[in-house]
């Protein structure tokens, strides 16, 4: 796409791009780690990841036989 554009064009958005970044709330790295913490904590309950999935709910689990190449 930049092949087809002048450099002037390729300015002007470059320009408008960061317009828009500029108008962007911004926050501390330290305020959306502590956030970002507090949400995975208050999760965890549900979170597969790390409790596992029940194996009778498991449907990778058991005994429904194999692959069977011909």
């Amino acid at each position: 796409m930049a092949r087809d554009m002048s450099d002037k064009e390729i300015l002007k958005m470059e320009l408008e791009q960061l317009k828009k970044e500029v108008d962007t709330p911004r926050t501390a790295v330290g305020v959306n780690c502590a956030e970002t913490i507090a949400y995975v904590e208050s999760h965890i309950a549900e979170d597969m990841l790390i409790k596992g999935v029940p194996d009778d709910k498991n449907p990778y689990k058991g005994d429904k036989g194999g692959c069977i190449i011909t």
